[in-house]
């Protein structure tokens, strides 16, 4: 098939000062455009993307340094640059700003009071939380819902919908496991009436908006009582914002290809279809008549991402005669800009306080050995004074950097500046740790303040703590002794004391929390007023000698009653999941987007264990190195991609290629080496104990070759694991990996100028996809290639079109289900042939070697499957015996004989050369 020299239409665009500028006329064909992003076959980890570009600059308007360029000023390093191609089919964009909404004025049709059916179809991070995204709906006055459609947190689809002014009710069920197409219509229909005196609320995803419709969840009826919807006279919205605290959410991110809604009788009262517009139209006509018009910074497209990055490189290039003038560009992915500094975040305590609400004073005590005075991270608080304090002397606080310890008489005196506004409540809170209980009470901390008590004294002893506040004479106003355990010593402990005024009187409270474990405490309550915290202070005299080697470090105050300032951030986060932490420290850091495709739709991804200090591209990979995914750069924008585990699992091809139609360019290469060949794996967990794997049978086992196997190829790795559990899952999994025998496939080529019919499939395809080949030649192996996508790379140039995807073998991650109709199938532990088998043959007599019998024809319902005898792959029909299992098989092409003895596995595979029937 021809491709016109015009069919690519590929756009080449830089932004300047936020407008993307069309730089596609000054492409030097001379030189092809490459752009390529993905993890590389031959690595472990995440290359940043790439794109080299050579582009005309005989004007000057490409070097940055050029008063006369019509961009001087605006054109410098890390400019973004972006690469696409048609995709065939217009939507809607959208950028998740609040202003970026496509709307359409109210009407009476859309004042729908009873039943409701609301749908959209989009492409977008349907996964991702915390952060609740708006779909459509329609808003009242306040910002509150009318009727809204959203992707709730952690995976979940809510409709909310108001029953009154400022009365709201919704339904929220989690999206379908498994995950759902990157492409997906969502529908949410409220019956406000079932009949039976309530409400119900039925969930549906389909392919497109056509369907068909797949209902999941189960209908529910939360209380007693039929609904409705009260009315607004606000238009309905597509993406709106929500940052009203009855329905808080951001606009949708990602991409619109229509949307419908629907009243009592079914009848379409509104339609926008994206789809079917042509890209940059700024308002149209739906077929229901409504008028839709876009705003802000959304827009109808129809292009694809070859590549979406920041100019790295631009230097102007010229012959002598000044003839030739032109820009060598490099472009590349946010990551390398990420990976230029090595400087480690801080640690978990020393992020996260600083940005508690309430906080007033805040020291760290992280300083360096050389120090002589605490430094305070919040403006306005002066450095805490202290003597005899060795910094930097304790290092094992996983959530801090390492803390100084006492050395009597040592001494700390902090002082704390006034909340803004009049509090009536304070806490103060501390980390420490002693290894020996003193003999006797001994001061511990002490604290300053404004109100009847002047002063408080903090003290503990092997087996009682006490509380004492003075007033302004030293007299006794509080003296609480509280019995305490040995618990308070030989571990790091977090102290929290607060107080509050209660009417006349204040009430105050101190408690003790071992990090990770326990807690416990005592309160009560005296006359008075409480005034405020102003200073942290030592005893007078000094800490005590049975004090020396405390540690003590964190001491944060707060204008509230209580504070989360601490929570999760003390452990290190040690305990939540790998997505979760990815998701934190991104948000954290740098607001560095991040997506992720989530495979059972329940973020429940390896558990992490405590997030030491570290370079923020290292703790990420950290978690996708613990989990077991992918971590790449987002195609569509400046951020990060995760694919995990789970959503690596039992895929169905995203692209199938035909090697006898031609579909794949030559070479096609399979490589059977030893390069990913592990069968010894010991992991070890940071901080805890480690696991060993170790693989005794089979092609690729440990067993040396004259006895079947390959011998040892061992491999170490260490983790970021929870518990001590854990190793030993990961090693399973890593050893099963290694010991897929398989040939690799590290280049598949195709040239879509050739095959411009599978554009939009290729288009579709991302990292971690997988790919089928069939009908490959029987000299390479028989039944399909099913391969998993490690790398894309684009080659367009005028008229031609190469794309290449760098593969592994996808057979290791088709993973048994159970309860599954198809993937809980559980393989004998042996099979053999009993009998020779010849070409002509139609009765395959097989023999259990090990385990159970194969399932015979008394359970129909466990038939057709597939398996595996010397790389041929059958469908069983049936099978019958007693002592023996006999197969039969019906004669295709011919294909191999086998003698006694050949092995059988389950497989995966289709229907290769025969089908199998009973005797």
């Amino acid at each position: 098939m021809a491709f016109p020299e015009d069919a690519l239409d590929l756009r080449a665009e830089i932004q300047i000062a936020g407008v993307w500028t069309d730089i596609t006329s000054r492409l030097k064909t001379t030189d092809p455009l490459v752009a390529s992003y993905g993890m590389s076959a031959e690595g472990s980890r995440v290359d940043p993307s790439t794109c080299t570009l050579r582009l005309d600059n005989t004007d000057g308007a490409l070097s940055p340094r050029n008063p006369l360029s019509p961009w001087f000023g605006q054109l410098g390093r890390n400019t973004p640059v972006r690469v696409t191609v048609p995709s065939g089919e217009s939507y809607l964009s959208l950028d998740g700003t609040p202003t970026g909404i496509a709307s359409t004025p109210d009407t009476a049709a859309l004042d729908i009071v009873g039943d409701l059916d609301l749908r959209v179809e989009v492409v977008g991070d349907l996964y991702s939380g915390p952060i609740t995204r708006n779909l459509i709906g329609k808003l009242d006055a306040s910002g509150g819902p009318t009727y809204l459609l959203q992707l709730s947190t952690v995976g979940t689809l809510r409709l909310r919908w108001a029953t009154g002014p400022a009365v709201y009710a919704s339904y929220t069920l989690p999206l379908p496991p498994g995950g759902l197409p990157r492409r997906v219509a969502l529908r949410a229909a409220l019956d406000v009436d079932d009949g039976a005196g309530g409400w119900l609320v039925r969930m549906y995803w389909a392919p497109s908006l056509a369907g068909p419709w797949e209902r999941f969840g189960a209908e529910f009826a939360p209380g007693v009582g039929t609904s409705s919807v009260y009315p607004s006279n606000e238009p309905l919205l597509i993406a709106p914002s929500t940052p009203t605290s009855a329905t808080p959410g951001v606009p949708f991110e990602g991409r619109i290809f229509g949307a419908e809604v629907r009243n009592s009788s079914g009848t379409l009262v509104a339609a926008p279809d994206f789809t079917a517009q042509a890209p940059g139209a700024a308002s149209f006509v739906d077929s229901t008549g409504k008028t839709w018009t876009l705003a802000g910074n959304a827009e109808v497209w129809d292009r694809e991402y070859l590549f979406y990055g920041e100019m790295a490189k631009s230097p102007p290039r010229w012959v002598p005669s000044g003839r030739q003038v032109w820009v060598p560009a490099e472009a590349a992915g946010v990551l390398r800009r990420l990976g230029q500094g090595r400087k480690a975040i801080d640690s978990t305590l020393r992020r996260k306080i600083p940005s508690t609400p309430g906080v007033l004073a805040y020291w760290p005590m992280e300083d360096d050995r050389a120090a002589t005075q605490a430094y305070s991270p919040i403006p306005g608080v002066a450095p805490m004074r202290v003597t005899g304090l060795t910094f930097a002397a304790v290092d094992t606080l996983v959530s801090s950097e390492p803390l100084p310890t006492l050395k009597a008489p040592s001494s700390l005196n902090g002082s704390v500046p006034p909340p803004k506004t009049g509090s009536l409540e304070w806490t103060v809170s501390w980390l420490y740790r002693l290894d020996t209980a003193p003999a006797v009470e001994r001061t511990y901390m002490g604290l300053t303040g404004s109100g009847t008590v002047k002063r408080w004294a903090f003290t503990f002893a092997a087996s009682v703590s006490r509380v004492v506040g003075y007033g302004a004479d030293g007299e006794e106003v509080v003296n609480q002794a509280i019995g305490t355990g040995s618990d308070l010593f030989g571990q790091w402990v977090q102290v929290t004391f607060k107080a509050r005024q209660s009417g006349g009187s204040v009430e105050y409270r101190i408690d003790w929390r071992d990090v990770g474990g326990d807690a416990g405490g005592a309160g009560a309550t005296f006359s008075g007023t409480v005034g405020r915290c102003t200073g942290v202070i030592s005893p007078s005299a000094g800490f005590h000698t049975d004090l020396d080697g405390m540690a003590l470090g964190h001491v944060g105050v707060f204008s509230t009653y209580d504070t989360t300032a601490y929570t999760g951030a003390v452990t290190g986060y040690a305990g939540e999941t790998a997505l979760n932490r990815m998701f934190r420290l991104t948000q954290e850091e740098s607001q560095l987007p991040l997506t992720w495709t989530d495979g059972d739709a329940t973020r429940d991804s390896a558990l992490m264990g405590p997030q030491r200090p570290a370079v923020l591209m290292d703790l990420v990979q950290e978690a996708a190195d613990a989990d077991g995914g992918i971590l790449i750069e987002d195609p569509t924008r400046l951020g990060l991609l995760y694919r995990d585990r789970t959503s690596l699992y039992n895929q169905t091809p995203a692209l199938v290629l035909d090697y006898t139609a031609k579909q794949v360019a030559p070479p096609l290469e399979p490589v059977d080496d030893d390069k990913w060949t592990r069968n010894d794996i010991t992991v070890t967990r940071i901080g805890g104990s480690a696991a060993r794997v170790t693989v005794t049978d089979g092609p690729l086992s440990v067993l040396p070759p004259e006895e079947g196997g390959v011998g040892v190829y061992d491999d170490s790795v260490t983790l970021n694991l929870f518990d001590d559990n854990q190793p030993i899952q990961v090693a399973g999994w890593l050893a099963h990996v290694g010991t897929w025998d398989e040939a690799r496939y590290p280049s598949v080529k195709i040239r879509l100028n050739k095959l411009p019919h599978l554009i939009p499939a290729v288009l579709g395809m991302r990292v971690g996809d997988n790919l089928r080949i069939i009908n490959t030649p029987h000299f390479v192996q028989p039944g399909p290639i099913d391969l998993q996508v490690r790398k894309i790379t684009h080659t367009p140039k005028p008229r031609t079109w190469e794309v290449v995807f760098e593969c592994l073998p996808a057979g290791p991650w088709n993973v048994g289900v159970l309860e599954h109709p198809e993937l809980s199938r559980a393989d004998t532990a042996g099979s053999a042939l009993a009998a020779p088998v010849g070409a002509a043959d139609t009765v395959l007599t097989v023999a259990t070697t090990a385990g159970p019998r194969w399932v015979d024809a008394s359970l129909l319902w466990e038939f057709p499957y597939d398996v595996r005898v010397g790389g041929e792959v059958v469908t069983v029909t049936s099978i019958t015996g007693q002592v023996q299992d006999t197969f039969a098989r019906t004669l295709a092409t011919g294909w191999g004989t086998a003698t006694s003895g050949q092995a059988w596995t389950t497989s995966g595979g289709s229907t290769a050369d025969y089908s199998v029937q009973g005797t």
